[in-house]
C-alpha cells in the first residue's frame, strides 16, 4: 500500500494558511484517508474511494458542508517514501496544492 502514515504539508491559499495533515491508513485491506488541518475544526469529510495508480493515490470525498459535491484529491509519494506532493479540488473553491510533504 503507498502512502501509510501521517504527512504534513503547508497550504497558502486566500480561505486557509497552515498545515496540512493526510493520514493515510489500511483498514480491512482497504485505504482509509482522514484531513486535519492545524487550528480548524473541519467539517465531516466523507473518503468515497481511493485507487492506487503507480506511487499515487486518487480519490473522491465529500462533505455536508458541500452539500454532497465531489471533491476530488490526489497524493503522490517519491520513490523513496519520504515526501509527497498532492492536490485537492474543493468545489467553487481553488485547487489547494499540497507540496513538499514529509512524513510525521
Amino acid at each position: 500500500m503507498v502512502g501509510l502514515g501521517k504527512w504534513e504539508f503547508y497550504a497558502d491559499t486566500m480561505f486557509y494558511n497552515g498545515n496540512v495533515y493526510l493520514i493515510v491508513s489500511e483498514k480491512n485491506g482497504e485505504y482509509d484517508v482522514d484531513i486535519e488541518l492545524s487550528g480548524v475544526d473541519v467539517p465531516a469529510i466523507e473518503v468515497k474511494s481511493v485507487s492506487e495508480e503507480g506511487n499515487t493515490l486518487k480519490g473522491i470525498a465529500t462533505s455536508d458542508m458541500l452539500r454532497g459535491k465531489e471533491i476530488p484529491f490526489e497524493f503522490s509519494v517519491s520513490a523513496d517514501g519520504l515526501t509527497a506532493n498532492g492536490t485537492i479540488k474543493i468545489p467553487f473553491m481553488e485547487s489547494v496544492k499540497l507540496n513538499n510533504g514529509k512524513k510525521v
